[in-house]
């Protein structure tokens, strides 16, 4: 049975989603402010962790709480779930590593699938290698079925949605991606400002091991294509 937290500071928020998500057959725990929610992630850590941007006193409380679990967890899904539908939050939050940024005014039934999702993507990480899962390019070398992205041998830390962006890139160097069919390919639905901050994210992390990195290019209008090393 997959573990959720819910870390939401509203009562009746929290416990709907509580009842929603056990009605799916998950284990939900619910924390109503960070230190709490900190306290038992240190023990702990859930499948998924579903965070609410304002804690309580804290205006971004779940920020800080995203970076600590990203700390503690590379790949442990991320989403925040929020009133705040802002471009800059919304960047703010897939910068620190969330793997989806959604508004509460999301459907009961959109909010399971989209959990559905990260969970169907990182069940992979359980599967035994499989040679006919890899796929190379020069220096990069992704596993889909353990969703690990490899650069010159170093491993690229990448959340869930960024590998599949990396993946849906590689597959056809030098083929153009518009930001739509990286959205569809990465199974998320956001705007296209997102999409752009994705792959700046994504750029930054492999320029770290590489500073001569220049895979991803961007074609103005259009998208983006990987450009064969």
């Amino acid at each position: 049975m997959k573990k959720i937290a819910i870390v939401e500071d509203e009562t009746a928020i929290r416990e709907n989603y509580t009842e929603m998500l056990s009605a799916q057959g998950y284990q939900v725990v619910g924390f109503a402010d960070r230190a709490s929610a900190e306290l038992a992630f240190s023990q702990s850590l859930p499948d998924l962790a579903i965070v609410d941007i304002g804690l309580g006193h804290e205006v971004d409380g779940g920020f800080l709480l995203c970076q600590t679990l990203r700390n503690l967890s590379k790949t442990l899904p991320i989403i925040f779930l929020t009133a705040r539908d802002s471009e800059i939050d919304t960047v703010c939050g897939l910068r620190m590593g969330a793997d989806d940024y959604l508004t509460k005014d999301i459907s009961m039934a959109h909010l399971a699938a989209r959990i559905g999702a990260l969970f169907r993507r990182l069940d992979a990480f359980d599967q035994p290698a499989d040679q006919t899962a890899l796929l190379h390019r020069g220096p990069l070398k992704l596993d889909t079925q353990r969703m690990q992205v490899f650069w010159q041998e170093q491993l690229v830390d990448l959340t869930v949605t960024e590998f599949w962006m990396v993946h849906s890139l590689a597959q056809r160097p030098g083929h153009v991606k518009s930001r739509n069919e990286l959205m569809s390919d990465a199974k998320i639905y956001v705007d296209d400002s997102t999409i752009t901050s994705h792959v700046k994210r994504i750029r930054k992390k492999f320029i770290a091991l590489d500073g001569a990195f220049d895979c991803i290019d961007t074609v103005y209008g259009m998208g983006y294509r990987w450009e064969q090393a």
